[in-house]
């Protein structure tokens, strides 16, 4: 008699693993079951594809977006150099203005090599503008400028008699390509239409290359290095524009904020997955019976979460790039921009499809590894594992809120990627943190209703499944909060009695839309007198008391820059990033520095001085006057002024100019009003302004921030509703057996209802709480220098986060629930 003895299979977590053999089942077996149960898992196919096709969209119009290349095409730096002022030794006549430009421009091709020169004659006056529009002559074919032109209609310009224009310059003077202008006492012959495809508000005419006699100024652009174009070597009369950025920012911040939308995504795929995990936990403990191990049961659960995110994230991807294709043509009117619809960043939409995929696969981890962690039993009579004491996340959770609020707090407003760091650190803490809201509320459940009390109490017991969805619930909340509490101190701002760039009744009419730390255009008396005769107009319009002219300061020795010169101010000088040894300046911490006209000084009531600067500033020390060559250690005097950042605050006496040898240069009119402005006066202005060719600065009246505010704090409840639903119906789901064991028992539809109506306003309060608790705490950390601002709470908003959202939930599960569970032998067996 021969006795066979056969092999007892491994049990669940048994050292052999089957290999290559084993895993192949397990993933065709996880395929199967994700083609019979993608229905229940269409929660977070949604969130994923809704994910990435915004982000698809927002990574095609930051793609578009309105760039540097306008001004620089392809390369790095543009040297600008000014025909005005004559050669050494002689006098200001055409011919030696023409051999100074052209001797400048020899230099800087000998100095870099390939150059592209773009010359531009003097503005010609153009209808309905204040400043004109230039006349240039440009290769189309040139080394870097090449993407600032395109052909519309017709050919490029050839000869000396030909010239092309822009739609609006050939609308405004009447002109077709074929025509004829008479320009300068020249007829030209129109040949062509042209455009700057980067920025379709650059209206110009162009002639062939050479064709303009007495250039005004000429662009030249170059690549090149800091230390070649910054050196010492440099000719003099030559000003320099850098441009900044890789061209990459754009696709940078909408990832960024595409992120952020993957991580709410994933807070949502984690609920979804422990929800299967528990669907699944009987199916999963056959596999350990007949001997899987670990590794096959995590593989399971994580190859759901691969195959999920995969095809959530190509569907997304599929439907924003035909979206993209479909709508992008309608956006090139407002972007100012020529769009190509088959251009759009494919290195950053592949790391979205994939930052989608992976955050699919990691909210599968966390369930797969309880799964796995299940014993064979216990998961073949579908008993839940105990919960894990909430205090272990709850330290982690911390750790992550101080270093995400420590990131926020040295990002400084400007450093991206701590900012990053900051919105992730605080969102994983809020995750991590959530359990412990849900224990809390298994805590208090003891002195509640029948209903409250099982409601909360089976929160707490699967607070895997419920803190997740609480997290994400909180992490709406908090976006919203955030938007409502920034609005908010935007609001306080604007509202307060002093401080701010300009008083509640008054504007300021600029000369040009660069401001004042830009560059003004060199004007004649007439066309002078003509732009205030137009300021006048929209002054007359707000029924101003009066209008005063503001008047800054330029040096005589500075060139012009694009038609205009540099006018000086105060800057604190800071070391420039990547640059060593070199300085630079931020712009919202410039001071305006106004000469102190008769005018001025008349209607503030300052006595005529001989200082320098006149200032109720205590010192002005570590300030540079900036925009202007060589040493300065002007004298001080202290005078009443009012403290606001763009109206008159420093002033610039006619002594200090003398001694300093700056120019005198019209920069705009300080408009006031007989009482505050309204949002539609300030409107009305901007659009006068526009149509003349100023900028209007006002002071902001907090309208559309609270507006905004509102908006977003809705579109956040709205949103966390939506999760609520979401989450209520995955947990009503998993207990609908215990549903049933109610109804058997006689409970009535009243304690149903109640249960559903307890869960969902639970996960609503704890979401509210904690996620305006960390947008309280990120928002200290961002504003830490003025956090006094956030005294001034948006009481409608909170209120409508705090205790509308809750009820809301409550009524909302309490209507929506309470039908009669269906009998156990209807139910398919797993």
């Amino acid at each position: 008699m021969s006795v066979t003895v056969h092999e007892r299979p491994p049990v669940l977590g048994a050292g052999g693993h089957g290999g290559m053999p084993a895993r192949r089942a397990v993933l065709r077996w996880a395929w199967r079951m994700f083609r019979r149960e993608w229905r229940q898992q269409s929660i977070v196919l949604a969130l994923l594809l809704l994910t990435v096709a915004a982000t698809t969209l927002g990574l095609g119009i930051g793609a578009n977006a309105p760039s540097d290349a306008s001004v620089f095409g392809t390369a790095n730096y543009v040297l600008t150099v000014s025909s005005a002022g004559p050669p050494t030794g002689g006098p200001a006549t055409g011919a030696a203005t023409g051999d100074r430009l052209g001797g400048t421009l020899d230099a800087l091709r000998s100095s870099f090599g390939t150059t592209d020169v773009i010359r531009h004659g003097p503005k010609i006056p153009f209808p309905g503008s204040a400043t004109g529009f230039d006349l240039r002559d440009q290769d189309p074919a040139g080394p870097y400028g090449r993407p600032m032109l395109r052909l519309d209609q017709g050919r490029w310009p050839q000869g000396p008699d030909e010239i092309a224009v822009t739609d609006r310059v050939a609308a405004a003077l009447g002109l077709g390509v074929g025509g004829g202008w008479d320009l300068d006492g020249r007829r030209r012959a129109v040949t062509a239409l042209v455009e700057n495809p980067l920025d379709l508000h650059d209206e110009f005419a162009l002639v062939a290359p050479g064709q303009i006699a007495a250039p005004d100024h000429a662009d030249v652009l170059v690549r090149a290095s800091a230390d070649e174009v910054l050196g010492a070597g440099r000719p003099a009369g030559v000003s320099v524009q850098e441009r900044f950025g890789d061209g990459n920012t754009a696709s940078v911040l909408v990832l960024m904020f595409a992120t952020v939308g993957l991580v709410f995504a994933g807070l949502m795929a984690a609920a979804g997955f422990t929800v299967l995990g528990r669907r699944r936990l009987r199916a999963i403990g056959m596999l350990g019976a007949i001997g899987a191990s670990h590794r096959h049961v995590r593989l399971v659960l994580l190859a759901d979460g691969l195959i999920v995110g995969s095809v959530g994230a190509a569907a997304g991807a599929a439907v924003g790039v035909a979206g993209w294709i479909a709508f992008s043509p309608r956006l090139e009117e407002s972007l100012a921009h020529r769009v190509d619809r088959y251009q759009l960043p494919w290195t950053a939409l592949v790391t979205a499809v994939v930052l989608a995929t992976v955050t699919a696969v990691a909210a599968a981890w966390w369930p797969a590894r309880a799964a796995a962690r299940t014993p064979v039993v216990a998961a073949l009579s579908a008993r839940p594992a105990p919960p894990h004491p909430a205090h272990r996340f709850a330290a982690l959770g911390a750790v992550l809120l101080i270093a995400g609020l420590t990131c926020l707090y040295l990002s400084e407003h400007t450093n991206k990627f701590l900012i990053l760091g900051g919105i992730l650190g605080t969102a994983a803490a809020l995750m991590l943190l959530a359990p412990v809201a849900v224990a809390a509320l298994g805590r208090v459940a003891a002195r509640l209703p029948l209903a409250a009390r099982l409601a909360l109490r089976d929160l707490a017991r699967y607070r895997s499944r419920s803190g997740a969805a609480l997290a994400a619930i909180g992490l709406a909340i908090g976006i919203a909060a955030v938007v409502s509490l920034s609005a908010a101190v935007t609001v306080a701002k604007v509202t307060a009695p002093s401080g701010g760039n300009v008083p509640a009744d008054q504007i300021i009419i600029w000369l040009d839309a660069e401001r004042m730390n830009g560059t003004i255009p060199v004007l004649s008396a007439d066309q002078l007198a003509d732009r205030r005769a137009r300021a006048g107009a929209i002054a007359g319009e707000l029924h101003a008391t009066s209008v005063l002219t503001l008047t800054g300061a330029a040096s005589a020795d500075t060139p012009l820059d694009h038609g205009g010169r540099p006018v000086v101010a105060l800057g604190k000088p800071t070391a420039a990033p990547g640059r060593p040894g070199m300085t630079a300046y931020r712009d919202d911490e410039s001071i305006p520095v106004y000469v102190a006209t008769p005018e001025l000084l008349a209607h503030y009531g300052i006595a005529a001085t001989t200082a320098d600067l006149l200032t109720p500033r205590a010192s002005i020390d570590g300030y540079d006057l900036i925009r202007r060559r060589g040493a300065w250690q002007p004298t001080l005097q202290h005078v009443s002024l009012p403290d606001y950042t763009s109206a008159p605050n420093v002033l610039l006496s006619t002594e200090g100019m003398a001694r300093l040898g700056l120019t005198a240069m019209p920069v705009g009119w300080l408009v006031q009003a007989p009482g505050a402005l309204t949002q539609a006066q300030v409107d009305r202005a901007q659009q006068a302004a526009a149509a003349a060719g100023f900028a209007v600065e006002s002071r902001p009246t907090g309208a559309d921030q609270a507006r905004l505010a509102a908006q977003l704090t809705a579109a956040g409840i709205a949103v966390a509703l939506g999760v609520l639903a979401m989450t209520v119906g995955l947990i009503r789901s998993e207990t609908a057996r215990d549903l049933r064991t109610l109804a058997a028992a006689g409970a009535r539809r009243r304690t149903r209802r109640g249960l559903t109506a307890a869960t969902a306003g639970a996960l609503a309060l704890g979401g509210a709480i904690i996620g305006t608790a960390c947008a309280y705490l990120a928002l200290l950390a961002w504003f830490w220098r003025e956090a006094h601002w956030l005294a001034h709470p948006p009481v409608f908003e909170l209120i409508a986060i705090l205790a509308g959202l809750p009820v809301v939930a409550y009524a909302g599960g309490w209507l929506l629930a309470g039908r009669e569970p269906g009998m156990i032998a209807r139910q398919p067996l797993d």
